[in-house]
């Protein structure tokens, strides 16, 4: 039995077609963990992005890192602030009295591990399904991916990989 090698061509629209699976089952698995955690997807990133940041950003650092404009930003922080018990603060700068902080609740970090960890547990058991050495090479033919795609990306943009 031959096999024909695969092209290039072939193999990065296998690649693709992965991706974009992986990518769209994994929205569609947070989507439904977050919906039980009682956040939205953008709350869930304001959370990661303030426990990234030790618990504290300006809402304009906050908006800028996710392309949003600082007035959405401050209504999407101020539904958080209202949430029962509240997953942020905001705090008036002391330098300077138009700039707002956002602060991070322990019910806010409370509620971004309990969505962390409930991530984590599907990771784990999917690879539970996998032995020891295979684990390993999925993630070395991953981080090597990953490596290249930025990489040329990198460059591509004009930026150094």
């Amino acid at each position: 039995m031959s096999t024909e090698p695969s092209s290039v061509e072939q193999d990065a629209e296998r690649l693709f077609r992965m991706l974009f699976e992986v990518v769209q089952g994994g929205e569609k698995q947070l989507e439904a963990l977050l919906t039980r955690h009682g956040l939205t997807t953008p709350q869930f990133y304001v959370l990661n992005t303030l426990q990234e940041s030790s618990g504290r950003l300006s809402i304009g650092s906050i908006a800028r890192r996710h392309g949003l404009t600082h007035a959405t930003m401050t209504g999407l922080i101020k539904r958080m602030e209202q949430m029962n018990p509240p997953l942020v603060q905001r705090e008036a700068s002391v330098a300077d009295r138009r700039s707002v902080f956002v602060l991070l609740t322990s019910a806010g970090y409370a509620r971004f591990q309990g969505v962390q960890e409930a991530l984590l547990a599907q990771v784990k058991l999917i690879f539970s399904l996998l032995p020891g050495d295979e684990r390993q090479k999925l993630l070395a033919d991953l981080e090597r991916y990953i490596s290249m795609f930025n990489l040329v990306m990198g460059s591509a943009n004009g930026k150094p990989g």
